[in-house]
């Protein structure tokens, strides 16, 4: 069965990446004075969160870019769909923007309950920043990478058992897709976030997970959490003696968490452009850049015809493994 994986999805939307994207809704001028009030920034996300971090940060530097206020507003429920829901249905005047990660494809592509579309009722804006997942496991697992992971739920089809963020987020089907390359079969446990799943974890509840690298580097750092790989193709500045996917023999495997901007579908284009030019701007930043260093993210920035096929890419690429794993998650 041909599976297609992210990697390849993503070059293949890269190079249709200009197409079309300047027509349809958003293509209406720009209001001549915007923003003329404040901005709302949606956060789909708990204050405290990393998202949340993220979004007040860029919320303060569009501020300063664009001469208006910028309020991050936190609209918390249903791995981000709540706010998600919300944003969609607000006037596409460029007055509520969207702060999006991972969960906005891997909830759209897993849940039919998710109650929105992300290619239909947004419009890209601006990517803001990446950065890899990191698998890691406890110090009683016989596996010291991920060959030898592998190796050993093939030999204990069933019995590891991994702890996700919850079903239908990143961190649940970065594993569905480890499972469909490698013909396995570990046993997935949702918890409400990576912090739980962790503390399981190392007590040998669970044997595996995937988290940021901000999330697991305290715990790597004393010794209690081994580091396998990072999700990445290439490895990670913050974790430099742990191998990549590729480098682990699972080339095409490569997953990377992402942050960015999305507004309602209809934004005119002027708006889009002008908020897209400030995040690349500010992305661009001296203090930016070594704050992304410290979360161990990269800056990403680009057109939003570039934003608007890598969400295409991911939400299909994703739908992909619910196919291919005949995922049903309620």
């Amino acid at each position: 069965m041909k599976r297609h994986f992210l990697k390849q999805t993503l070059r293949l939307a890269a190079v249709c990446a200009g197409l079309a994207m300047s027509t349809g809704p958003a293509a209406a001028q720009t209001p001549p004075a915007w923003p003329e009030r404040s901005v709302r920034l949606v956060v789909p996300f708990a204050p405290g969160a990393g998202t949340d971090a993220m979004g007040r940060l860029v919320a303060q530097k569009l501020g300063e870019e664009l001469g208006a206020h910028f309020v991050v507003e936190n609209r918390a429920g249903a791995s981000g769909a709540i706010g998600t829901q919300h944003v969609a249905q607000q006037p596409a005047d460029g007055y509520t923007l969207l702060l999006v990660a991972s969960p906005f494809t891997t909830v759209a592509a897993s849940l039919p309950s998710a109650g929105y579309d992300p290619l239909r009722q947004f419009v890209p804006v601006g990517m803001i920043a990446t950065g890899p997942l990191v698998w890691a496991t406890n110090q009683k697992l016989p596996a010291n990478n991920m060959r030898e992971l592998v190796a050993l739920a093939k030999r204990r089809p069933g019995v590891l058992n991994y702890g996700s963020a919850g079903a239908g987020g990143v961190n649940h089907l970065v594993l569905e897709l480890l499972k469909a390359r490698t013909g396995t079969f570990i046993t997935h446990i949702p918890y409400r976030g990576v912090a739980p799943a962790t503390l399981d974890m190392l007590s040998d509840q669970v044997q595996l997970v995937t988290g940021t690298i901000p999330a697991l580097l305290p715990f790597i750092r004393d010794g209690r959490v081994r580091p396998l790989a990072v999700t990445s193709a290439k490895r990670s500045p913050a974790l430099p003696d742990v191998p990549s996917m590729a480098e682990s023999g699972l080339a095409g495997i490569d997953v990377v968490n992402y942050f960015a901007i999305m507004a309602p579908a209809g934004t005119p284009a002027g708006v889009v452009d002008k908020l897209n030019a400030a995040i690349n701007r500010i992305v661009a930043m001296p203090d930016v850049v070594a704050r992304f260093r410290n979360d161990a993210v990269d800056p990403a920035p680009g057109s939003p015809a570039l934003l608007g096929a890598f969400i295409e890419a991911d939400y299909r690429a994703w739908r992909n493994v619910v196919t291919t794993q005949k995922l049903v998650i309620e």
